[in-house]
């Protein structure tokens, strides 16, 4: 089935995007899929594959007490920084960062798993170019790679499918990690089109299902994930990055252009395109 391109993308914005049938993997639609660019939390997708992995491997346990320290510490994003407790067992660290891309949980789970670890696995699902970088820091100088992690909508797009298909590693990992997805709470980007809970839907709402994760810096919107309806699943990946000496609203045109992806992909997915 035959599909209408994608909508127009503002010209003044880096866009990388493709969206895939998330069952037989062929391309729907694109622009720049290719293109690399920083992806902000999304390069947190790795990680939550590698602690699967490590948990289906019972090299770690998912009940294993972390424990923070100030040098995980880090502003912005996420809850544990406001909660009063030190510790938390693995799989609740997991939870956090699939639910609120918790930037402390995300710290002291890479202490645990390890970055060089993280980018095996990257290369082992075929994520090169696609990967975590580092910790996430409040600030980074010269001796720190220059972003947390960098993407292009090719490689993220095809995570999104095969994890729905359960061949990410294996099918209990792939069901681990969109089970944290799913949990997400951002839906203010691409997702804002499904009209779902933000903090509720992990099961059919209005026969839309949705598991997603997003990425934020203040030059970068992305918004990866899987949507299904009546008609057809997708597996969907739209980054977008903008000059730091952009305009203030540059944003918010960004944001409209992600509304009208999702709406594009409502449409297909409910069989109406």
């Amino acid at each position: 089935m035959t599909v209408p391109p994608l909508p127009q993308l503002r010209d003044d914005v880096r866009w990388s995007v493709e969206v895939r049938d998330a069952d037989d993997d062929h391309v729907l639609a694109s622009f720049e899929p290719d293109l690399i660019l920083p992806t902000a939390s999304i390069g947190k997708l790795v990680l939550l594959v590698e602690a699967a992995h490590q948990i289906a491997t019972e090299r770690l346990d998912p009940d294993e007490p972390l424990t923070r320290t100030d040098e995980d510490g880090v502003a912005d994003s996420g809850l544990w920084h406001l909660l009063q407790t030190d510790t938390l067992p693995v799989a609740d660290a997991c939870t956090l960062v699939g639910a609120v891309s918790d930037n402390l949980a995300t710290n002291v789970l890479l202490r645990r798993l390890g970055l060089e670890a993280i980018t095996q696995t990257a290369t082992r699902i075929g994520m090169e170019r696609s990967r975590l970088l580092d910790r996430v820091r409040n600030d980074r100088g010269p001796e720190h790679p220059p972003t947390l992690s960098v993407g292009c909508a090719a490689d993220l797009a095809h995570f999104c499918a095969r994890l729905h298909r359960r061949e990410i590693l294996s099918p209990t990992i792939s069901e681990m990690v969109s089970g944290w997805l799913a949990a997400n709470t951002d839906l203010s980007m691409v997702a804002s089109a499904f009209g779902l809970d933000p903090l509720a839907h992990a099961g059919p709402d209005r026969g839309v299902v949705l598991w997603n994760k997003t990425g934020t810096i203040e030059t970068v919107r992305g918004d990866v994930g899987l949507v299904s309806g009546p008609a057809r699943t997708l597996a969907y990946a739209v980054i977008a990055e903008w000059d730091d000496d952009a305009e203030p609203s540059v944003r918010d045109r960004v944001l409209d252009d992600m509304r009208a992806v999702g709406l594009w992909l409502h449409a297909v997915i409910d069989g109406h395109a």
